[in-house]
């Protein structure tokens, strides 16, 4: 396959060939004909043929010579669809893989934080993601993750500071300071925030937020830092006055969040232009059953949003939002990356068009994605210290905090219980749904084990483990007794990384993981096997829920209230300390 992405910059003799295509002197290589072109610039819809030269658009008019023709009748001409905001690592899929799923669904273009990765890996997980990124039939660009760690009340696999994120913005692909989480130390100056956000506006490169909630003055001590985007809107109100206060609004439709049609609302005629749509992230279910952008689309339109005015939203506005060239929209000059859509209501995306060649046709990738080895060190990321494995807790109150678990949300409350003891010791308790919970550190072999209680998972016997768990990405188990939770974490490190179901001593079920405990290599469809598998297995012990991988996933992330556990102990996150497990 030709280098797909690293196309040549427009010069001279580039802009020669493509005026002599838009002037009818020579032949096209490929004439998109009998289409109608969607326009975002005029807001309106085109009876245009499209010439393309190259990897780029020579030419938008009639009447054009060239080798090849594609009947377009009955189809809409668009931009190649763009996601704003994703975390690759969240579909579980490598990023060669994450783009066989996309593209066939219209998907030319993402900007990805890779924060996932750099809390395991740091700087080395980055580069081979960008590395995983190339000679691909997508353009996948990346974010310097502002906040590796979150907090200082978890122990990650990597520090970035204000030195290794100046390095990381000098590196290819990197287009955006990644969304900058710790907002009180934005509003109150903290130091090392301060010289992340300084480097950020001395390069101008932008910078994405991560505020939710945050209003009034507040919001104005974060925006006046120079940050000017948000995903975290989960009001129309909210998402009014930071659109008000010249923010991008990215209107986030994912797996665990779906805020769009709530906050469809705030995009007027006037403001759309600082809209975006977004994923954030997407599981390997919905890439397959639901879609991309596509669906985003779909969704956007359903809840009011001009069908043009959606397009921009995943087209010309992300460009705009991160400085990007030559993209999002079908104009001369432009790259040729372009879907055929049936229709403004579905969009259901007919082929996808990269740097001018067709790439996917009728939900079908048509051109090859060669393989990549992977690097050991990104499959060998898994350090536990296994004589720390100790998951008895002694007794010594009557009543001890408690997470609960609040269905459908990622927020947890505190609970104040009293304890099931047994021997002196502190135990699981079934039939009340209170449930032993630990957080394994994975990353340094430092021993370090969180220990509590979790009420709301519904397990009845067993145990459920996974080292996919936010922003550290340590191991999190959760069982209703020791040597199941025991078997659980040694089943993670014999796979080297994943989410596993354990009852009686045995493996019910698993799904290996094994980028960094993250990603698999494997293609879509095996993954979304995997994961029904792991699923299924999950009721077998008790519990209803859905997904609750994906809540224990979010148990161990220390910046979004109220109680969670890390490998350092139990969080108050609105205090922002270690509290203690038993309540005197």
């Amino acid at each position: 396959m030709k280098n797909l992405i690293n196309h040549s910059p427009l010069r001279s003799h580039i802009h020669k060939n493509l005026a002599k295509v838009a002037l009818k002197e020579e032949e096209a290589d490929l004439c998109l004909t009998g289409g109608k072109v969607v326009n975002p610039f005029s807001w309106s819809i085109e009876r245009q043929d499209v010439a393309i030269k190259g990897d780029r658009i020579a030419g938008v008019g009639l009447g054009f010579k060239a080798k090849r023709f594609f009947d377009c009748k009955g189809l809409y001409i668009c931009p190649g669809l763009i996601d704003a905001h994703i975390h690759i690592e969240s579909t579980m899929l490598s990023p060669r893989q994450f783009a066989r799923t996309v593209v066939p669904h219209g998907t030319t273009c993402v900007v990805a934080d890779p924060h996932e990765i750099a809390n395991c890996l740091g700087i080395a997980g980055i580069e081979f993601m960008i590395s995983q990124s190339e000679n691909i039939p997508l353009d996948i660009f990346y974010t310097a993750p502002s906040c590796v760690p979150a907090t200082h009340l978890e122990t990650s696999g990597a520090e970035l500071g204000a030195k290794e994120i100046e390095k990381l913005l000098r590196l290819h692909k990197i287009i955006a300071l990644g969304e900058v989480m710790n907002f009180p130390g934005v509003i109150y100056g903290d130091k090392e925030v301060g010289l992340k956000l300084e480097i950020a506006r001395r390069m101008g490169i932008p910078i994405d937020g991560h505020a939710p909630g945050l209003s009034g003055d507040a919001l104005c001590a974060y925006i006046s830092a120079g940050i000017d985007s948000d995903h975290e809107c989960t009001t129309l109100s909210e998402a009014e006055e930071k659109l008000s206060r010249g923010m991008y609004l990215f209107l986030r439709e994912g797996t665990s969040e779906q805020n769009l049609e709530e906050l469809a609302g705030a995009v007027t005629p006037h403001n759309v232009h600082k809209c975006c749509l977004v994923s954030d992230d997407r599981s390997p279910d919905d890439l397959l059953e639901k879609g991309h952008m596509d669906y985003s689309l779909k969704m956007a339109v359903r809840a009011g949003i001009d069908p043009i005015g959606a397009i921009a939203m995943a087209t010309i506005n992300p460009v705009c939002r991160f400085k990007l060239s030559e993209r999002g929209a079908v104009v001369p000059g432009f790259l040729a990356d372009l879907i055929l859509l049936k229709d403004l209501k579905d969009f259901q995306v007919e082929a996808t068009i990269f740097r001018g060649e067709v790439v996917a046709q009728k939900g079908k990738m048509v051109a090859d994605i060669p393989e990549s080895p992977l690097p050991k060190f990104v499959s060998s990321s898994i350090k536990v210290k296994q004589d720390s494995l100790d998951f008895s807790i002694k007794a010594i109150s009557d009543r001890l905090r408690v997470i609960g678990i609040r269905p459908g949300q990622i927020v947890t409350d505190e609970l104040v219980l009293p304890v099931t003891e047994e021997s002196g010791m502190a135990v699981s308790d079934p039939k009340r749904d209170i449930i032993k919970l630990a957080v394994v550190e994975r990353h340094h072999a430092s021993g370090n084990v969180g220990l509590g209680f979790v009420k709301g998972l519904g397990i009845k016997n067993g145990a459920l483990a996974s080292t996919i768990s936010h922003d550290s990405h340590n191991i999190v188990v959760a069982g209703t007794n020791d040597t199941d939770m025991l078997a659980a974490v040694k089943a993670l490190m014999e796979i080297g990384g994943g989410i596993v179901v354990i009852k009686d001593g045995q493996v019910q079920a698993s799904l290996s993981l094994s980028i960094s405990g993250l990603m698999s290599d494997k293609k879509v469809e095996d993954v979304r096997a995997e994961f029904s598998g792991v699923k299924m297995a999950a009721r077998t012990i008790g519990t209803a829920l859905d997904n609750p991988f994906m809540i224990l996933s979010f148990l161990a992330l220390p910046v979004i209230p109220r109680l969670k556990l890390t490998d350092k102990g139990l969080v108050d996150v609105e205090k922002f300390s270690i509290v203690p497990l038993f309540f005197h």
